[in-house]
């Protein structure tokens, strides 16, 4: 299986591609990787050096990879953090290309616009630009729950409420939608939710909550997600697979008190993870 991985890149640390090529690599993927930013660190140390890129130069490394006359063997793109709305149009042309050479190629689209508790860390236009142009475009989403409610304007206070909200995100376009990190009045303080939704039936994995907060989880758990539903066709068997692996990952980072994620070292969990949980219709 072939994936082109369209994110940002840091050189210390896993966020973006630098936490996702792993992991589908280590699944069996070959993964092309394209980096949107070329930083020394993620931004949350404050602190960082490097570029970000623009969409022409997206645009001409795919030209690259066309050249090689590989296009049709793509099954899949992935695009993250977008940093801008023109490296956005450079990836759903990039998406265009791949699903000509490849009508059966799929888009997986992580909306990263902001999360609970720092709200919208994106440029001006970004959200407007994921939701009006990338997601529609997208056959899966995996927003967080503050994502999933700024997609489709509703609030998931209860398991109804993000249901209603994976109906509404359905209606944006997406074929499959899973919503990570969710916190309702239905989730016992000790745990956190994940559903799963593939327009048909709405399924749900229950964690114990850890006491982690690193970046770059997210970005794991869609290439995780997305890899294990190109291969099974199952919303519901993607999502244990992708939680049970992102557990064990943050857990082993728990243990070590690593500020940055354990990619490399916890990598066993990937394709064989310690901890399983029930994955339930709701």
């Amino acid at each position: 299986m072939n994936i082109l991985s369209i994110q940002s890149h840091v050189a210390y640390g896993h966020v973006g591609n630098s936490s996702a090529t792993f992991p589908m690599q280590r699944l069996g993927c070959e993964v092309w990787p394209i980096h949107t930013v070329q930083f020394s660190n993620h931004t949350g140390y404050g602190q960082w050096t490097g570029r970000v890129f623009d969409g022409p130069m997206i645009e001409e490394l795919v030209d690259g990879i066309a050249q090689r006359d590989v296009l049709g063997t793509c099954d899949g793109v992935l695009s993250g953090y977008m940093g801008s709305s023109d490296i956005g149009v450079a990836i759903l042309s990039s998406v265009s290309r791949v699903r000509a050479a490849n009508p059966k190629a799929a888009y997986c689209c992580d909306p990263v616009i902001g999360d609970v508790g720092r709200g919208v860390f994106v440029r001006p236009g970004v959200p407007e630009f994921m939701r009006e142009q990338a997601v529609p475009a997208a056959d899966v989403i995996t927003p967080n729950q503050f994502e999933l409610e700024l997609l489709t304007g509703r609030t998931c206070n209860s398991l109804g409420d993000a249901k209603a909200a994976l109906a509404a995100a359905h209606r944006l376009g997406p074929k499959v939608v899973l919503v990570t990190s969710l916190l309702s009045e239905d989730t016992p303080d000790d745990a956190m939710d994940l559903l799963a939704s593939d327009g048909q039936s709405v399924h749900r994995v229950r964690t114990p909550r850890l006491n982690v907060s690193v970046n770059g989880a997210g970005d794991a758990i869609a290439a995780l997600f997305f890899v294990h539903w190109l291969h099974s066709g199952s919303a519901a068997q993607a999502l244990g697979e992708a939680a049970a692996s992102v557990y064990g990952l943050l857990k082993r980072t728990e243990e070590a008190g690593s500020r940055e994620i354990l990619t490399v070292a916890a990598q066993d969990e990937f394709v064989a993870p310690t901890h399983r949980f029930p994955v339930e219709p709701v």
